[in-house]
């Protein structure tokens, strides 16, 4: 491959609670929720992005809003957490912002090299805050609750747990194009591209675990970055040549998706940079009502009469 990934586009999960979920993610993580759409393959649940000012690729953490759905089982052949970069001076502040909240939390530890808090979401999923000393390359959302110089400046990494380790080790590196960069006893850390912050995956090898179940709580799939349609059009064609089961092209109207499994069987997307979230929305009001691909159009009473009460951040 002429062009490298270039790291985490977005993750994306599963929640059990739409509203609970906006509180939690725009009220004391302080991201901004800048899209509220449907999810295009099942149009009765909302999907919910939350990012930066814009939510540029690598900002974004997504949900599929699934009430009352059960909680998902942690194990093998999943991602187990999502990571999120912090200044490096922040520990104490979002230490102190979760002891306030009442959110238990873990930490600051260290692993591979990197101080973190870990928490827990309303679901039960893993979250990270990862100090690290690039984290002032990129901007935060400024306009939420976190004061500008601790707020979250993007996903950090994904964390898969795995039954084994050496086939998606391979499948990374000579078909993906990541370098291994730490390991440390059963964990391996990869990038991608230009590495750092958000272009990191964690590979956790734990053969004493059953296979992990996918509900609320867990994270569906991980998506990884290209610059445009013809590179994502050449990176189909690489995998299919290799006997990856991969998707046609999908217009999910702010960039578009092929999908795949890696070998322990986590769902990776590659997904484009552009569009972006502000081709049906000005910037000043990203997430503040529900929008639709103009193919759901036509039965947007059928389907806000079937969603919940429409999501408010904080």
């Amino acid at each position: 491959m002429s062009t490298d990934l270039l790291g985490i586009h977005h993750v994306t999960a599963i929640t059990s609670d739409t509203q609970r979920n906006v509180d939690f993610y725009t009220g004391l993580l302080g991201l901004r929720l800048v899209k509220v759409t449907v999810n295009f393959d099942d149009p009765g649940a909302y999907h919910l992005y939350y990012g930066d000012e814009t939510g540029h690729p690598g900002t974004i953490l997504t949900f599929f809003a699934w009430p009352g759905a059960p909680r998902g089982r942690a194990g093998t052949g999943q991602l187990s957490s999502v990571a999120f970069t912090i200044p490096q001076a922040s520990l104490d502040y979002w230490s102190q912002r979760l002891r306030s909240a009442g959110i238990q939390h873990q930490g600051p530890s260290t692993i591979l090299g990197e101080s973190m808090l870990l928490l827990h979401d309303p679901d039960g999923m893993a979250i990270e805050l990862v100090a690290h000393p690039r984290a002032l390359e990129r901007p935060g959302w400024t306009g939420g609750l976190v004061p500008a110089e601790h707020t979250i400046r993007g996903i950090h990494s994904v964390t898969v747990r795995e039954e084994g380790y050496e086939h998606t080790a391979r499948h990374l590196t000579r078909t993906l194009g990541f370098r291994l960069v730490a390991e440390e006893q059963n964990v391996f850390r990869f990038e991608v591209g230009a590495g750092g912050p958000g272009a990191l995956i964690t590979v956790r090898c734990t053969p004493e675990l059953l296979r992990g179940t996918i509900a609320a709580g867990s994270i569906h799939h991980v998506a990884w970055r290209t610059d445009t349609d013809a590179q994502q059009l050449s990176w189909q064609e690489v995998l299919s040549s290799q006997g990856v089961n991969v998707t046609p092209i999908l217009d999910r109207q702010y960039f578009h998706s092929i999908y795949f499994r890696e070998p322990g069987g986590v769902l990776f997307e590659i997904a484009t940079d552009p569009p972006g979230f502000t081709i049906d929305e000005p910037v000043e009001h990203l997430g503040s009502q529900l929008k639709l691909p103009p193919w759901l159009e036509p039965a947007r009473a059928e389907i806000e009469q079937a969603l919940p009460p429409f999501p408010r951040a904080i």
